[in-house]
């Protein structure tokens, strides 16, 4: 079986980063030969995952407290 080959959004990402960090390359406009159309846009809804699929932004937690700052606070 062939592997999955990246969609439309993520090579819009990837050439939008290879621009970012420096490349000669440029987006194409709405319209203009080899540019994505409306189509393309509406097949990539299609396949989009799930929100509950979505990778979620990691959580962060807070820093455990020293024993020299909770002293501190407790004796204010």
């Amino acid at each position: 079986m062939a592997s999955k080959r990246p969609g439309l959004y993520a090579n819009i990402h990837a050439k939008q980063k290879r621009i970012a960090s420096g490349s000669e390359e440029l987006m194409r406009k709405p319209g203009q030969e080899g540019a994505p159309g409306e189509d393309d846009f509406k097949k990539a809804a299609k396949t989009e995952k799930p929100a509950s699929l979505k990778k979620k932004p990691p959580v962060k937690k807070a820093a455990p407290r020293s024993a020299a700052t909770k002293a501190a606070k407790n004796s204010a």
